[in-house]
């Protein structure tokens, strides 16, 4: 029995760079299979692109400069933003979700400051708004949360969700190069940008890790919550180091729930950390990401792809538009934001987290009990302690047990004031263990 064709589903693309031209390319070829899945016909209406002369992969006539004009049309239904950056993306997200169009966005920078903003204006005009592209590219992180484990608790979400500082981390710890060469070749093999500062001072990490924490934790977070720490200061030194306590170091995105004192916190942090190689985020390497979740019910959920790129990314965006424009033909909508939760986030400072110190010392008789004395005055216990080297190489590694940040901050401070240490040369947190 044949069934009437709804109505056509009329989209609107935001940018055609990597990811926008991914977008279209699929709308276009495989225009048959995405009306099987709607129920309705998905069609492209128009383009927005910053310079229409520039040749492209698309028929001319959807092409224009003027992206408010497709979200004011009546034949457009959803919002395909893939600008990026703040402005002028929140504003045309605002004025398509308040002309009633749902929107598909991949901006993680947007998102991470906003997204309070966008939710309660689709919410109040009945319309979705998806970012499943905002976090890890391909892999699905967003929909899990939100609909997967809406029914679970959701206890910790941690993930290495930068390639490029991955690929950068990745390189040193198997060749023993040194970070700004490791940089300069990712440059050239393009997984970083001309300015890469985003991406190795964290910021990028930070972004995804607000998004992460606002649904993992039905809470509002914003990127301007998120503990931020880059891999600059990573040294060859640090990785070999970290071989020898049988880790490695990876830049992580932590979100966690956790009890301070009686009242539930949460933490978003964002920092270069040793991890166990047993540890499931341990055996991730190249430019790939992956999100670890842990809930009280599922347990141990492990997320893994590609983290980037245009194909990746626009495969996510794709999952987000099919659900948005199979929501209009059957008059449905996705998951509204949840924030009943409220709970606060946690400065840094009263985050419980274990350290890995490294110090050039003094090799002379007493040090290691004047230093043993120095964690124990600020009620850090030392879970390991390696020294290498002797007279005026000597060098010794301190591995801690479980303390607030503050008190491994002082215990750090106080170690650089004391005559015997000639030098603090790299202090990392430890994480992914049970102490």
């Amino acid at each position: 029995m044949n069934h009437p064709v709804e109505k056509p589903i009329g989209v609107a693309v935001l940018g055609m760079g990597n990811v926008g031209a991914e977008v279209v390319r699929i709308l276009t070829e495989d225009a048959d299979d995405l009306q099987a899945r709607v129920g309705a016909p998905v069609v492209l209406r128009g383009v927005a692109v910053r310079d229409t002369s520039k040749p492209r992969d698309v028929d001319a006539s959807l092409l224009t400069d003027d992206p408010q004009s497709l979200i004011d049309r009546d034949d457009v239904d959803v919002v395909v933003e893939l600008i990026g950056g703040i402005e002028p993306p929140r504003t045309l997200i605002l004025s398509a979700l308040e002309s009633g169009k749902s929107v598909v966005t991949a901006n993680k920078a947007l998102m991470a400051a906003h997204a309070g903003e966008l939710s309660d204006a689709a919410a109040r005009n009945r319309v979705d708004l998806y970012f499943e592209a905002a976090v890890a590219g391909a892999i699905p992180v967003i929909r899990p949360l939100t609909q997967s484990l809406a029914g679970d608790s959701v206890n910790r979400v941690a993930g290495i969700v930068n390639g490029t500082t991955n690929f950068i981390l990745s390189e040193m710890a198997e060749t023993g190069a040194d970070y700004s060469d490791v940089l300069a070749e990712a440059g050239r093999l393009g997984y970083a940008e001309a300015d890469p500062t985003a991406d190795v001072e964290g910021y990028d990490a930070a972004a995804k890790a607000a998004i992460l924490a606002s649904i993992a934790f039905h809470s509002r977070v914003t990127a301007d919550d998120v503990y931020r720490e880059g891999i600059t200061k990573i040294t060859p030194e640090d990785l070999d180091a970290a071989r020898k306590f049988d880790c490695t170091v990876k830049l992580l995105a932590i979100c966690e729930r956790f009890d301070d004192g009686g009242v539930e916190k949460i933490s978003a942090r964002v920092y270069p950390a040793l991890i166990p190689l047993e540890h499931p985020l341990a055996s991730v390497n190249g430019a790939y990401n992956a999100v670890v979740v842990e809930s009280e019910n599922a347990g141990r959920l492990m997320f893994y792809g590609a983290g980037a790129g245009g194909a990746p990314t626009a495969a996510a965006v794709m999952g987000d538009l099919v659900m948005a424009a199979r929501n209009r033909v059957f008059s449905g909508r996705g998951p509204l934001e949840s924030t009943y939760a409220d709970l606060p986030v946690a400065p840094i400072d009263d985050v419980p987290t274990r350290y890995y110190i490294a110090m050039q010392v003094q090799d002379r008789p007493g040090v290691l009990q004047q230093l043993a004395g120095e964690f124990a005055r600020h009620g850090v216990s030392i879970s390991a302690m390696r020294q290498e080297g002797a007279g005026d190489d000597a060098k010794l590694i301190v591995v801690t047990h479980r303390a607030s940040d503050r008190a491994q901050s002082e215990t750090v401070a106080a170690l650089e004031s004391l005559d015997s240490v000639v030098k603090v040369s790299s202090v990392l947190r430890l994480e992914g263990t049970d102490d």
